[in-house]
């Protein structure tokens, strides 16, 4: 898997299209939840594309500190639902996490993860912190990852 990393306004027409349609398959269609997916922030975030022949397989998009938590952010952490299991998750968010160490100069990273991707995270080094909460309808907590 290639990744390429873009500012919103480097992704082309059809890079937008392919990660729009990838996201709504997942959180909207497959997980059954109704929300707006398009939230109006995409323009502020660093978008993580992991690509294979030019089709998305996998992709974050990160904020950096002050745009939801004070510290950098990873969101929309999603796989094509065909290549799971062939370790695109770990890739993309290692991609991410190495991003924001490399580039923000910050020593923790925050997410609000799916409560039931709690091992995935944990294995990346995230821990959980405060309550479990609802975020559309869906079971979630915030985790930290502190950079060594």
């Amino acid at each position: 898997m290639k990744v390429e990393v873009k500012k919103f306004s480097e992704l082309s027409i059809g890079e937008l299209y392919e990660l729009l349609k990838l996201r709504t398959e997942i959180f909207v269609v497959e997980q059954e939840c109704i929300y707006q997916d398009m939230d109006g922030k995409d323009n502020k975030a660093i978008h993580i594309l992991g690509k294979e022949e030019d089709k998305i397989l996998a992709y974050t998009r990160i904020f950096g500190p002050g745009d939801y938590y004070d510290q950098p952010c990873i969101g929309r952490v999603v796989v094509d639902k065909k290549r799971r299991g062939e370790e695109k998750g770990k890739e993309i968010m290692n991609e991410s996490i190495n991003y924001i160490k490399n580039n923000m100069q910050e020593k923790e990273i925050v997410l609000s993860a799916q409560k039931y991707l709690d091992k995935f995270y944990r294995d990346l080094g995230f821990k959980s912190e405060g309550e479990d909460y609802l975020e559309d309808g869906i079971p979630h907590q915030k985790m930290r990852l502190i950079i060594e």
